[in-house]
């Protein structure tokens, strides 16, 4: 099987101090990889500090790791040459959790998706250029002609969010790293966003791994989950099976913690203390 991504047993390890040193284990002997020939959507699952976002940063080759090796196309990415290492950072593209946080306030948004197909070399023709940005903001549900022009502020999140989905799109990537994608973008837009990255898989051949504390967006989009504990994977498989018959009691946690309506509960019969005991309680496996 050839693999565009092969993660093999990395590990993070973040220290602070200079005399009395601490470290922390943010990731620790992880494995993955993605098949070059067959696209796919993978989620990596957990809480807040659990080593996802850590993760994905040492697969778009932000950072390297303590232990462990990462591999693109076979070359070890941390010993790419110039050349090579051009065509990785072409080929597996981000997207960024804070849609306000990657947008120069002083420059258009035009600025965002020009760079890029200038910088790869994949296009120096502005007629061809247009057309692409304009085809990739289309595939976002934005209008051209309401989008380009104008800067950051004048755009609400939910705009820039799909317009940094846009961007990673424009350069027709292998693989797209999206991290939690849609946690800063109203409910409204959540829909629109995940169609998108659905489409990369479907439309273009586009492997995706999708980064989210969020299960239930993981099952309606992805193909198999990975679920992280304090930097270690607890749980590994098919989205179905892992949802639906979780076997480690991390996982089953996340699995409770999806809300689910129900049409006979009332609110009103609960007293708020009750309600209150009841939440005291739920956390309590915290403080074992």
């Amino acid at each position: 099987m050839n693999n565009i991504i092969d993660v093999k047993n990395v590990t993070k390890i973040f220290s602070k101090g200079i005399i009395n040193k601490s470290f922390t284990r943010a990731v620790n002997n992880i494995s993955l990889n993605i098949d070059s020939e067959k696209p796919m959507i993978r989620a990596i699952a957990g809480e807040s500090g659990s080593g996802k976002t850590t993760l994905a940063r040492m697969i778009l080759g932000l950072i390297s790791p303590t232990e462990g090796e990462l591999f693109f196309q076979g070359q070890n990415i941390n010993k790419l040459n110039n050349e090579d290492r051009l065509n990785f950072r072409k080929s597996v593209q981000p997207i960024f959790q804070d849609p306000f946080g990657v947008f120069n306030p002083f420059y258009k948004i035009d600025r965002v998706l020009n760079t890029p197909l200038i910088k790869f070399q994949v296009s120096n023709n502005k007629t061809e250029i247009k057309d692409r940005i304009e085809t990739a903001l289309n595939s976002v549900g934005l209008r051209p002609d309401e989008t380009l022009g104008r800067y950051p502020h004048e755009l609400s999140g939910g705009q820039r969010q799909r317009i940094m989905v846009a961007r990673a799109l424009i350069l027709e990537p292998k693989v797209i790293v999206a991290d939690e994608p849609v946690s800063m973008v109203d409910a409204s837009l959540r829909a629109t966003i995940l169609e998108s990255i659905y489409k990369f898989k479907e439309e273009q051949n586009i492997s995706v791994i999708y980064i989210t504390h969020d299960l239930t967006t993981a099952h309606q989009l992805c193909d198999d989950i990975m679920v992280l504990y304090a930097g270690n994977m607890v749980e590994a498989g098919p989205i179905d099976l892992i949802v639906r018959n979780p076997s480690h009691p991390y996982t089953k946690l996340l699995v409770n913690s999806i809300p689910f309506p129900d049409p006979d509960m009332n609110w009103k019969k609960y007293d708020p203390k009750d309600r209150l005991k009841l939440d005291v309680e739920s956390v309590g496996w915290r403080n074992k």
